[in-house]
């Protein structure tokens, strides 16, 4: 009696041991998998080769924006980089333009104020009718929503981030070689860099009442 009670309670332990590990095994299953995050130096590296990760800083990152980022989010920052670069771009070359003298003909309104008479710069600010602002600002607001951006009217798709082409604008784009193409886009990529910071130190400077510009602005 004493071997078959023994018997007896040694498989009931043995079952309890199994249903203790399936138990363990199952919550194990469900639960959160913990995965090491990739190094910072993995990150950069994986964006190294990009366009404008050039000699002598590479891929330079002193805010640790790339940092844990994914393409999807490298992408994105490439983006609005670019359209930054392009638009500083345009007001350095507005600001070298206007100092030069060449200015449209004719009257910014209907009160006879000319378009030689508006300042450079900030001293632009309040030197036409708030429905001029009205103007620029739904105007801006229509490229930004409607041309601006990749693939606005439904063609082939965009060949790289910050391709606005559309399917419409091309000028020769597509006849330079692989090569010509990055070469190209580096340049750009450069040149808005440098505008970015050329426009806001002579903003800045401005501002400090220490014109960059012969003559002040």
């Amino acid at each position: 009696l004493s071997q078959i009670l023994s018997r007896h309670q040694l498989v009931k332990m043995f079952r309890s041991l199994v249903l203790a590990l399936a138990l363990v095994a199952s919550a194990s299953a469900f639960a959160p998998v913990t995965t090491k995050a990739p190094s910072k130096v993995v990150m950069q590296n994986a964006f190294k080769s990009e366009i404008g990760a050039q000699a002598p800083l590479g891929c330079w990152d002193p805010l640790g924006m790339l940092t844990y980022a994914d393409q999807e989010r490298f992408d994105r920052l490439r983006y609005v980089e670019i359209k930054h670069g392009r638009i500083a771009m345009l007001a350095v070359l507005g600001q070298v333009v206007t100092k030069m003298g060449i200015r449209l003909p004719g009257d910014i309104d209907y009160s006879g104020t000319h378009f030689s008479d508006i300042g450079t710069g900030w001293s632009a600010l309040g030197q036409f009718s708030p429905m001029g602002t009205y103007q620029m600002v739904a105007f801006v607001g229509f490229l930004e929503l409607f041309v601006m951006k990749e693939d606005a009217y439904g063609g082939p798709g965009s060949a790289f981030v910050g391709d606005f082409r559309n399917g419409a604008i091309d000028f020769g784009w597509d006849k330079l070689s692989p090569e010509a193409q990055t070469k190209k886009r580096a340049i750009e990529l450069n040149n808005g860099r440098a505008a970015q910071m050329g426009i806001l130190g002579l903003m800045v400077h401005e501002q400090l009442g220490v014109s960059l510009w012969p003559g002040g602005i």
